[in-house]
Formats: structure tokens, sequence, C-alpha cells
């Protein structure tokens, strides 16, 4: 079935596209081309005019790569916002919980996401769970996303491909729907250019 947005107005919504996910501590990770995807989205929407959000991730944690002030707390220059654009910092793994985010997607009656960003097993998959359950249409980029290697509550290593999947069939279907950036980038053009 083809990709088809329900509004003229899809909002991207980056997640945590920060420096902090270079540290080595986080271990291997899949997508290697996901910051390129990231940033393929982010020039589509900004040459067409239409609304995005960076979230940011403002860990309290002192040991955490994202707390502010270390290097880890910027952004990935692939997806640095602009003068304008929209930051909205986070401290929990839910864009929703603790922030403006649902009030300002109301209020400007942006009902359609399109999410990608870091890490799909965690604040990719809670945001997407949390927009779906509060009503909203939700497109996950599964190319402009990725994960880590992680060990299992059994004890066995996971590897990231395979923590890819099981986040994005946790999803797919119930809460968002999972599809590929070139269907989203396709979809897109057949929305009119914003002035």
């Amino acid at each position: 079935m083809p990709l088809r947005f329900a509004t003229s107005t899809p909002l991207l919504l980056l997640i945590d596209m920060q420096q902090a996910v270079d540290d080595p501590s986080w271990g291997p990770r899949n997508h290697p081309q996901a910051e390129r995807v990231c940033a393929e989205l982010l020039a589509a929407w900004r040459g067409r005019g239409l609304p995005l959000i960076h979230i940011r991730h403002d860990s309290a944690e002192p040991r955490s790569t994202y707390r502010p002030g270390q290097p880890g707390h910027a952004f990935k220059p692939e997806t640095l916002p602009l003068s304008g654009e929209t930051v909205i910092g986070k401290q929990t793994n839910s864009a929703f919980i603790g922030t403006g985010l649902e009030a300002l997607l109301r209020e400007r009656g942006w009902r359609e996401l399109v999410v990608a960003g870091v890490s799909t097993s965690n604040s990719v998959e809670t945001t997407a769970r949390m927009a779906g359950n509060l009503g909203f249409n939700v497109w996950l980029a599964e190319d402009g996303c990725f994960t880590f290697d992680k060990v299992d509550w059994q004890g066995r290593l996971r590897r990231a491909e395979e923590v890819h999947a099981m986040s994005l069939a946790n999803l797919d279907g119930e809460y968002c729907r999972v599809c590929r950036s070139e269907a989203i980038l396709a979809e897109l053009g057949n929305i009119p250019a914003r002035a």
C-alpha cells in the first residue's frame, strides 16, 4: 500500500540527533547512513517550508553523554538546527513528557508526524508510541533511525539490527506506520511548497 499523507502539513520530528551517540561507550550500532537520511529529510522539509521540530535530550544524569555542558550535547552537524527552527529539550525518553510538544502540535493543528532519529529502541520508540496513543498520525522513517547492540534480560547479546527490527515490529501498524525514507520523500513531492 503506497504511503499517503493525510494532511498537507506533515511535521518532521527529529529526535536526539546529538553527538552524544558517537561516544564509543554506546557500542556497535546499525544504519550508518541514518545521519545522511535525516539530513535528506530535513533538507526536503526545509525546501518545502513544512513544519519541523528538533528534539534535544538534556540529560540530568551526571555520567550521561547527553548532559548539557558536555561535547555530546551538541547537535550532529548533518542535522544542526537553523536559526528560527524549533528546538524542544526533554529529560525523559519521551518527547511528550515534561515538554510543550503536545500543546504546540495541537495549537498549530499539526496532527501528522514523520519521526526519525535515535535511538530506535529508546526515545524514538517511546515517542512514536505516545504520539500514536495521543491520536497523532505517525510515520517512522526506518532508515533514518538507528540503535545499538543490547544485552537482553536473559543475558544474551542482541545485535543492533535485531534490536532495531524488534522495536519497529512493536510499533508498526499499532502506533505508527514504518516505512523507508524514499517513500516519505516521494509522497512529500505531492505536497506543494509553502511560501
